[in-house]
């Protein structure tokens, strides 16, 4: 067995649900944050003996390189139910000084003792769902902290955990380029080491949905979206933040290990409602909902809500689409040594018709996005899947 050395953890809990927000989570449920902690105990304990007695000489702890909390919102656990989730990962697994430990965090719950339980813990990255320093921006995205949250709340992270990921939101209904400008602008004053930006997406069965097909909340212009960002590339890159990804900018040296494990096709654990693992070309998605997560852990039953057995072609063609997120693109070489596929005789015929439109381009023996390719990467997935 093919044993990961990446492990997510999936924290459901959060104070509300915002409007445009379709992940796993309960909202004003924290009272299910310490049966959630004994399921999560129970599920990664099955889990790792079962990997153990399907390879013998697999090590009692496995190795980390990198871990992840994401949500939901992690630090809407108090102070003692993170000690104890970062107990848990402690106990059965072996971490490293290398092992990057990052944990996502609402600006408005992030407080000293929280900060100094993680800390202590060995986690050295933090991710904060700042998505706007507009409070009229906020409001609309139905956020619970404001402007001057994220200031206090960096200044505390910074005493302690000096690699700060901020999370970006644009093309927000109102949200002029402008006013995304000035955003943006702020963060860089910040001096994170790291900064994610996403354009607002309208999911199906969100709050969000519902009002922009009832004509309540207008949709940004896809032409004003493709200008935020651009400008979003330009400014950046402007100040030194490397765009690795699609969405994804960083200082040098400060590239997030944990998501190049999955646009590498490495595998990796995934635990709590609705989290997925990637083994051996399986992957493995829990219940999404919570309290079904919940019941099934703690009866001893699989919480396992889906099962799909990647074929080698299709682990390939989803390896290749992963890879052309990056920047640095797919190297042929290398796919063929991690897919065993020749990347040409796979899909050259379709990246030749990509390289004409000028969504791809060749350098030397790798494949990448063009620039104008970043803004239709769902195009070129599309193709090439």
């Amino acid at each position: 067995m093919n044993v990961p050395r990446s492990l997510y953890i999936h924290v459901p809990f959060c104070a509300h649900r915002c409007g445009y927000c379709d992940f796993t989570l309960v909202a004003g449920k924290d009272h299910l944050a310490d049966k959630y902690l004994d399921a999560l105990t129970l599920e990664i304990d099955r889990k790792l003996q079962t990997s153990n007695d399907r390879d013998p000489s697999a090590k009692e702890k496995p190795q980390l390189d990198t871990i992840f909390f994401g949500g939901g919102t992690p630090t809407q656990l108090s102070a003692p139910q993170l000690e104890r989730l970062c107990g848990i990962v402690h106990d059965r697994f072996e971490l490293s000084p290398e092992t990057e430990f990052s944990v996502e965090a609402n600006p408005a719950r992030m407080t000293a003792d929280k900060i100094a339980v993680l800390a202590d813990a060995g986690v050295n990255r933090i991710s904060l769902g700042v998505q706007s320093f507009d409070d009229a921006t906020l409001t609309m995205l139905e956020r619970d902290h404001r402007r001057s949250d994220v200031f206090g709340c960096v200044e505390r992270v910074r005493s302690r955990i000096a690699n700060i990921s901020l999370d970006l939101i644009f093309a927000v209904p109102g949200q002029s380029l402008a006013l995304w400008e000035t955003t943006l602008q702020s963060a860089i004053d910040l001096s994170p080491t790291h900064l994610s930006t996403y354009g607002l997406t309208f999911e199906k069965g969100t709050a969000f949905w519902t009002r922009r097909e009832k004509g309540e909340l207008p949709q940004a212009a896809e032409e004003l979206e493709r200008r935020m960002y651009e400008v979003a590339m330009n400014k950046l890159a402007a100040h030194d933040f490397h765009q690795y990804e699609i969405s994804s900018f960083a200082r040098p040296g400060f590239r997030c290990l944990h998501n190049q494990v999955y646009w590498s096709g490495k595998t990796y654990f995934g635990f709590g409602p609705g989290a997925a693992s990637l083994i051996n070309n399986e992957r493995r998605q829990n219940h999404r909902s919570v309290t079904t997560w919940l019941k099934k852990v703690l009866a001893g039953e699989s919480a396992i809500g889906d099962v799909e057995e990647l074929d080698p072609e299709s682990f390939a063609r989803e390896l290749l689409v992963l890879g052309l997120r990056t920047n640095d693109g797919v190297d042929r070489a290398w796919f063929q040594e991690t897919s065993n596929f020749d990347l040409d005789q796979l899909a050259g015929a379709s990246i030749g018709r990509l390289v004409t439109q000028g969504l791809i381009e060749e350098a030397g023996s790798t494949i990448r996005l063009t620039r104008q390719g970043r803004f239709l990467a769902d195009t070129v997935a599309g193709e090439l899947l």
